[in-house]
């Protein structure tokens, strides 16, 4: 059976750089959107990792690249009064 999680020692491994240098630039990493450790174990999600580093290239993985309509969707929504002036739109339009 093949683990789900590991330890930073073997993600770094997996991103070919040494413990040291995947500490060294974890939180450029995480603000990257890089799949944050398990707050209880501190293991990282294998799959999770390897999901990110595929999105990173979306020239060679599009299929985990979103489309620009499902990029407009995810995305949350802060503009109130946009959000109200759709809806009143929306209303006089039926």
């Amino acid at each position: 059976m093949d683990p789900a999680y590991a330890p930073a020692d073997k993600i770094a491994r997996r991103l070919c750089l040494t413990e040291a240098q995947f500490a060294a630039c974890a939180r450029k990493l995480y603000a990257r959107g890089f799949p944050l450790p398990d707050e209880t174990t501190g293991m990282y999600d294998i799959e999770a990792v390897d999901r990110w580093r595929k999105r990173q290239r979306p020239d060679l993985y599009p299929e985990l690249t979103p489309t620009q309509a499902a990029a407009e969707i995810a995305r949350p929504r802060t503009d109130w009064g946009a959000r109200f002036a759709e809806a009143e739109e929306r209303q006089r339009n039926g």
